[in-house]
């Protein structure tokens, strides 16, 4: 465990921290070697921490793993081994160079598949987003109008019973607009009443 936090110390402070002050320093000085050294470094350096995803999995029951995984950092950055540079040009530059037509090709159709996913997984999350919230509209005007004619009921029924004692007449129970209603009717009535009567 004691191994384990030394080299994640080591890789975090010496492989990647100090570098990225010197790459720093490389760009605001515009030397054209630093730039070259440094982005060497960082193509094995990335590579390495590639690599490093599967080797703790797999090999970090090996002896004395964190300390390689010191000393190799070490010697990559080291101005007198010049390890990044060593693998960079021996390795890694070869290997890139005869496969980049393919790497390419492979990246670019990744490109315009991953944005043809994407648009189709967008569409789709637009669809459902959609028909969520045209579900959730429509069950929140269901229940929104229950609950308003669940609230008009309590009224009459409560406006009727503080009603009740003050007069039995029908007409006192309503509530003012109701009243102004049912007295228009009744005139209505009478007025009809009373031209039959007549004629």
């Amino acid at each position: 465990m004691v191994s384990w936090i030394i080299s994640r110390l080591v890789v975090l402070i010496f492989g990647t921290l100090y570098p990225a002050y010197s790459s720093y320093k490389a760009v605001k000085s515009k030397d054209v070697r630093e730039y070259v050294k440094w982005m060497m470094y960082w193509i094995i350096f990335a590579l390495f921490t590639t690599a490093e995803v599967i080797t703790d999995i797999f090999l970090c029951w090996l002896p004395f793993y964190y300390e390689l995984k010191i000393a190799f950092v070490v010697w990559l950055l080291s101005p007198y081994t010049k390890g990044s540079s060593v693998l960079y040009r021996k390795f890694v530059h070869p290997t890139l160079s005869s496969k980049e037509k393919d790497i390419d090709e492979y990246l670019s159709q990744a490109k315009d598949k991953s944005y043809d996913t994407l648009v189709h997984f967008g569409r789709k999350g637009l669809n459902v987003a959609a028909t969520a919230a045209v579900m959730a509209a429509a069950k929140g005007q269901g229940v929104l109008s229950d609950r308003l004619r669940s609230f008009s009921m309590q009224d009459l029924s409560s406006f009727q019973t503080e009603d009740e004692p003050k007069s039995t007449s029908s007409i006192t129970t309503q509530p003012a607009s109701g009243q102004h209603r049912t007295r228009a009717v009744m005139r209505n009535k009478s007025e009809t009443g009373y031209s039959k009567a007549s004629s």
